[in-house]
């Protein structure tokens, strides 16, 4: 009985995530047949649609057997689409860029080193990915600001000031929902907000999407093990 409620639960988990995506990919690829000039659009929507991934298994208690395998093989399909662009609305930005591989890789490391013990560190390091980088994507392309270059990757000041204050806040919800009090106490989200903010500005070919959600997830876990 408890084998058949073990299959059950994660059925039912992996069903929701399955459809969140495929809901996600959809509306991807709509904006893509909408605005097909706004290449980038599509693709920061499946960036910012992961996010929530993790909250879904989460609250669903997706189970680590499940959990981990099932983010390396999505992480396996993206590497196959950057190779043959199945689904262009995902990959084609015109520009060299392993961010959606990355952004996989990272996802699926979170999980095998915090995943189901330390859920909200894995949060912590995906939303902070999916919103800060996703927001400031979208925000610094569009509403011209002053801007630099680094490594040949343009950086705007609003696209900047975007990831530190969708960082932050991120971080402050989550520890708020979690009732992390000490940790937010201590001011370390705002270090950490900071530090993702600096590691994103190191874009090159997207690895960006690899060390924020990585090292995000790292910092938070060891701020609130401190706590």
């Amino acid at each position: 009985m408890a084998l058949w409620s073990w299959w059950n639960q994660q059925a039912i988990g992996v069903a929701a995530v399955a459809l969140w995506l495929g809901a996600v990919v959809l509306a991807a690829l709509g904006l893509r047949g909408h605005w097909p000039q706004q290449r980038e659009w599509s693709r920061k929507l499946v960036h910012i649609g992961t996010g929530p991934v993790v909250l879904i298994a989460w609250v669903l208690r997706i189970d680590r057997a499940v959990a981990v395998p099932a983010a390396a093989l999505i992480t396996v399909i993206a590497a196959i689409n950057h190779r043959v662009h199945l689904l262009p609305a995902i990959e084609d930005v015109g520009r060299p860029s392993y961010g959606t591989v990355a952004y996989g890789a990272a996802i699926t490391v979170l999980l095998s080193l915090f995943w189901p013990l330390h859920p909200d560190a894995v949060a912590a390091g995906v939303l902070v990915m999916a919103l800060g980088d996703g927001l400031a994507g979208i925000l610094g392309a569009a509403i011209p600001s002053p801007s630099w270059q680094i490594w040949g990757q343009r950086k705007s000041l609003l696209g900047t000031a975007t990831m530190g204050l969708v960082s932050g806040g991120v971080l402050l919800c989550l520890g708020a929902a979690t009732g992390m009090g000490p940790v937010l106490a201590t001011g370390g989200w705002v270090g950490i907000a900071l530090v993702a903010t600096l590691l994103e500005q190191l874009a090159i070919f997207g690895l960006d999407n690899l060390t924020v959600p990585i090292v995000t997830g790292l910092l938070w876990r060891l701020l609130s093990a401190q706590a």
